[in-house]
């Protein structure tokens, strides 16, 4: 019987601030249905220097080994996929191992590609374990990143903050990866980028979205080449993405995941021979179906809606909030999954949601989590918006979670709560 790996239970943590989408609008002098419906935007992460990528992936991990029972002793490697890393030498996962008191007989790296590296780190923990390297240890992988623009900015909207950890295992209650059904596109291209020194990323957005629907394209083409070929989708009455039970794509905002989801229906269409008598246009409309998005895609944006951008951890935001909305009608079918990361490399995936997704996505309280957040005003998010990246606010952090308490001769201190 061939070793089912995937992953086995998740985790998410999110700053312990928020501001109203439509009151940041208001502010700016723009219609609020620009990023509520424009965007698709609900609710805005907004971390203050406390709470850096480090604090917030030891706080989504911390959270998966109390709320899953995660035993530390099993765990022989730790990945945390990061754009927002706090030295270009000493890696997020090292501070993670020290405030989490981890193994240290166990492998230990930051995964960097834009918003692909946590993806990155799931493909490489995964492909470990199933190549038998594991000897039947699991794997933690964390995405944990801070989307920041800068105040009245054309990607301010865009910004938010969190972490999703992940567990892999060869128990996936969760999700059991179709190991080696991926398809993968790269290319060299300069759609967004962070030089060393800068808070603030720099990005041509229209390039972009350009970039990842072609990236998007080979990505997906690659996968359905693969699955055909292996029978899990076949040409028929319904397209191969038609087959799939939902489709979780990146999330830079949740109005790319309409897009993205129109051209991935595109590419079927263009090799479909049922619809090889439509013109361009009827194709590129039969593309843009609402009832093929609703049905496979608008389930999975309910915390990104309310978040924000997450770089690495937007994917897993959205099987997050998949899983918490419909995880026990899914059990047992297959799902889509696509990641992008600028720069740039696509990744188009699947995996068989588990028999026991539901009772672990109910550990992870997720709306418990949102929920324990404070509404600031748009005056109080600027402040914290101002203030210097080395100096954070001397806050007591909540139960079980981290913050960074000062920076003394470069060395980073955390404190637990």
């Amino acid at each position: 019987m061939k070793k089912q790996v995937g992953i086995e239970a998740l985790a998410i943590a999110v700053p312990r601030k928020y501001v109203d989408i439509a009151e940041l609008a208001q502010a700016r002098g723009v219609d609020p249905a620009k990023y509520t419906s424009g965007l698709g935007a609900k609710e805005m992460a907004v971390a203050d220097p406390g709470e850096d990528s480090v604090a917030l992936a030891a706080s989504a991990a911390a959270r998966l080994i109390q709320e899953q029972g995660v035993d530390t002793s099993r765990i022989g490697m730790l990945v945390v996929g990061t754009e927002t890393g706090v030295d270009h030498a000493k890696p997020v996962a090292s501070h993670v191992q020290g405030l989490l008191k981890l193994p240290r007989t166990m492998r230990s790296f930051d995964a960097q590609h834009a918003c692909y590296g946590g993806t990155a780190g799931l493909m490489a923990a995964s492909e470990w374990i199933a190549s038998g390297a594991g000897a039947g240890r699991t794997a933690l992988v964390i995405c944990s990143d801070i989307a920041r623009y800068g105040l009245n900015t054309a990607g301010e909207p865009t910004q938010g903050g969190g972490a999703v950890a992940l567990l892999v295992s060869e128990q996936p209650d969760l999700l059991a990866l179709d190991i080696g059904l991926n398809g993968a596109s790269t290319q060299d291209v300069y759609d967004f980028w962070r030089p060393s020194g800068r808070r603030e990323a720099l990005v041509d957005g229209h390039y972009s979205i350009g970039c990842y629907l072609d990236a998007l394209s080979g990505a997906y083409r690659g996968w359905r080449e693969r699955a055909l070929a292996h029978e899990v989708v076949r040409w028929g009455d319904t397209l191969p993405s038609e087959q799939l039970a939902r489709i979780l794509y990146h999330v830079p905002f949740c109005k790319m995941a309409r897009k993205a989801h129109t051209q991935l229906r595109q590419c079927d269409l263009e090799a479909s021979a049922a619809t090889q008598n439509a013109t361009p246009a009827e194709r590129e409309e039969l593309a843009k179906s609402t009832a093929s998005y609703e049905a496979q895609v608008a389930s999975s944006l309910t915390l990104n809606a309310r978040i924000g951008n997450v770089y690495t951890a937007s994917l897993y935001l959205a099987l997050a909030g998949l899983m918490n909305a419909e995880a026990a009608a899914l059990a047992g079918k297959r799902i889509g999954l696509l990641s992008y990361g600028s720069g740039c490399c696509s990744e188009f995936y699947s995996g068989v949601v588990g028999a026991n997704a539901a009772q672990r996505i109910a550990k992870a309280n997720v709306e418990g989590v949102l929920a324990r957040r404070e509404r600031i005003s748009v005056a109080e998010y600027e402040r914290i918006m101002n203030l210097a990246s080395d100096a954070p606010e001397q806050l007591a952090p909540a139960p079980g979670e981290f913050r960074l308490k000062e920076i003394r001769e470069h060395r980073r201190a955390y404190v637990a709560g």
